[in-house]
């Protein structure tokens, strides 16, 4: 354990020369998508096969290695992840692409042995190699700050984290700086809430700070439950150190002697590696009593969340901790005032306080000098749907949607058109093509009806009912809501069920009005911000796609062909040779005519199974 301030600069002196020493590193990613595809095994398999040939292996840094080690690591998510499993290799900065395990062989006889890349590992693209990492479009047009060491250091080192200069910001603020100094930079950076609000960190901060009551909390919200988001599951996983940083930071400034960490029970890898994170800093005594020989004590403490979307709200969440059901309460008061255990509570989302140490370390001039004024530094997204590219991102903030999706996304998957995106979850709305060169920023968002939320970007193309995808994120809302207020838990049911007599072919005259009547009274009248967001989807796809709600309710027809009920099935008479087998296939006997005739079907009892079609010898029966 450490004791003072010199004992904590020798040992991160002594992780620095380590970390040098282990000039070749295998960085295998063990994030939770890379994981699941096998990555665990991959690194098992190198590790023995570097032990089977006496290679000098360490998975561990060491503080005092034998030779020239090879280190061979999990890291956290890379972010490409739709190339994974992902293997990156050190010093020359390669990154081989879905690797397998019948792939370590080669890597540890081509690559560690004989230096070697193997060009048939690595991400190719019209053409053209990408053996470096960094010259991958993917990564090349990123500016990564919160994901800077995701997928490039041991995710379950403190040694490593030291090594790099992690709580070197956390000792200046312990040492150098009062709680005042260090609220002042960080409302001097303009850091605003990574969570959705974008409120500003600083002034949260402050409002703590100077309350009367001196037991205070800080508390983390990792419940991210946005369908498609999963940006801060990445950053728990992947750097969890560098949080935490944040969040001691935070309880030098407010004069906090608890941490909380509120983490989805379906992020297991992120519960894992923080708790061994919280163990490393207190076995380390970064974490505890009297830390570095300072009156200072901090103690944090995980809590794991249920599933319930509404724990996402700051009240219901604190509630949840107090082990009282998370419903959401009338403001004021707020957190600040009496959060946690009634208590002043400074509560922000993982990837805020993952930007807390490097502003207090680089400055606040320099987080403002990235993005565009008062929406500074960078933003994290999820990119998922139907874009070539999958995976986690970091951009700067005012980044426009072109960039995002054509240039790092790698455009539309397949043949489609973009049609639109979702940002902001559920409680966000669609951005469609003449939003394709708007700026990513709360303030802009918030002129055009959207918001960036925790930073989910679900993207669709031509072959997408709008209105199919509004009624799956309200089908999410009502199932989520917590039924503490009447607007939302009646409101949202009586809205899905027109979504779904809409995408039914049910859809009446009117409905498209009773719709935004609704939205109006849930938006005015709902008690949290989730319920009233919650029309958000419903008034943008109206506003931007509303003729595909006419053609659904007064044509009975969807333009993407997408929803079941409303597809028409036909027999081109023209192909149709009498075979009589779509009728026998026909479960409903929806199907007749004579033999060696064109065969008819009556619509009235067709039920879109597609039975018949497959059944056609003669490609005879379509969808129309």
């Amino acid at each position: 354990m450490l004791k003072n301030r010199q004992e904590f600069i020798a040992y991160r002196e002594d992780s620095v020369k380590a970390y040098a020493a282990q000039t070749k590193k295998i960085i295998v990613c063990a994030g939770t998508g890379c994981v699941a595809g096998g990555s665990l095994h991959i690194h098992a398999k190198l590790n023995e096969i570097m032990q089977a040939k006496g290679l000098p292996v360490a998975v561990e840094l060491m503080v005092d290695p034998h030779g020239e080690e090879v280190g061979l690591k999990k890291s956290g998510c890379h972010g490409f992840c739709e190339m994974g499993p992902l293997v990156r290799i050190e010093p020359q900065g390669w990154l081989y692409t879905k690797v397998k395990v019948e792939d370590c062989e080669e890597i540890v006889e081509k690559t560690i042995i004989g230096g070697e890349c193997i060009d048939r590992l690595v991400y190719k693209k019209n053409g053209e190699i990408y053996r470096e990492q960094s010259e991958i479009p993917f990564y090349r047009q990123q500016t990564r700050v919160v994901l800077e060491h995701c997928g490039k250091i041991d995710s379950d080192s403190i040694r490593e984290y030291i090594a790099i200069g992690g709580y070197s910001a956390f000792e200046k603020a312990l040492f150098d700086m009062s709680g005042d100094e260090i609220i002042a930079e960080i409302s001097k950076s303009e850091l605003r809430g990574r969570g959705g609000g974008g409120f500003p960190a600083g002034k949260k901060w402050e409002q703590v700070a100077r309350q009367k009551e001196k037991q205070r909390y800080v508390v983390c919200n990792g419940d991210e439950g946005d369908p498609g988001a999963f940006m801060d599951r990445s950053i728990m996983e992947g750097d969890p150190h560098r949080m935490l940083e944040g969040m001691m930071i935070a309880g030098v400034a407010c004069g906090a002697s608890d941490g909380y960490i509120y983490v989805r029970a379906e992020y297991p890898l992120a519960v894992e590696r923080l708790r061994n994170a919280i163990k490393q800093a207190e076995e380390l005594g970064l974490l505890g009593d009297n830390i570095l020989g300072t009156d200072f004590c901090f103690h944090m403490h995980i809590n794991r969340g249920a599933g319930a979307f509404v724990c996402g709200e700051g009240s219901a969440l604190t509630a949840s901790i107090e082990g009282k059901r998370g419903f959401p309460r009338v403001k004021p008061p707020r957190t600040v005032e009496n959060g946690l255990f009634d208590k002043p509570t400074v509560l922000n989302n993982v990837e805020t306080y993952a930007n807390v140490a490097q502003i207090i370390s680089s400055g606040a001039d320099w987080f403002l000098g990235i993005g565009v004024p008062k929406n500074s530094g960078t933003k994290a997204f999820a990119l998922t749907g139907n874009i070539s590219n999958t995976g986690l991102i970091e951009v700067p903030m005012g980044t426009t949607l072109r960039e995002i999706i054509f240039e790092i996304g790698g455009g539309m998957r397949g043949d489609g058109e973009f049609k639109a995106v979702q940002i902001g979850g559920p409680s966000g709305a669609c951005l469609t093509k003449e939003h394709l060169d708007l700026p990513l920023d709360f303030d802009t968002l918030k002129k055009v009806g959207a918001m960036i939320g925790s930073g989910g970007l679900v993207v669709m193309d031509s072959n997408t009912c709008m209105v199919e995808v509004v009624r799956f994120f309200m089908n999410f809302t009502q199932n989520e809501s917590c039924g503490k207020c009447v607007p939302c838990r009646e409101g949202t049911k009586r809205m899905l069920e027109i979504l779904e007599r809409i995408v039914a072919g049910e859809g009446r005259d009117g409905d498209i009005e009773l719709l935004l009547e609704l939205a109006d009274t849930i938006s005015a009248t709902a008690l949290c911000g989730l319920g009233k967001s919650a029309p958000n989807p419903v008034v943008s796809t109206i506003k931007n796609f509303r003729e595909e709600y006419e053609a659904h309710i007064y044509e009975k027809r969807c333009p993407a062909g997408a929803c079941q009920k409303l597809k028409r099935i036909y027999i081109d008479t023209q192909l149709c040779k009498g075979c009589s087998k779509c009728a026998r296939q026909c479960p409903v006997n929806a199907i007749s005519g004579k033999v060696k005739e064109p065969f008819s079907i009556d619509l009235e009892k067709c039920i879109r199974c597609g039975s018949c079609i497959s059944a056609c010898p003669f490609g005879a029966i379509k969808e129309g």
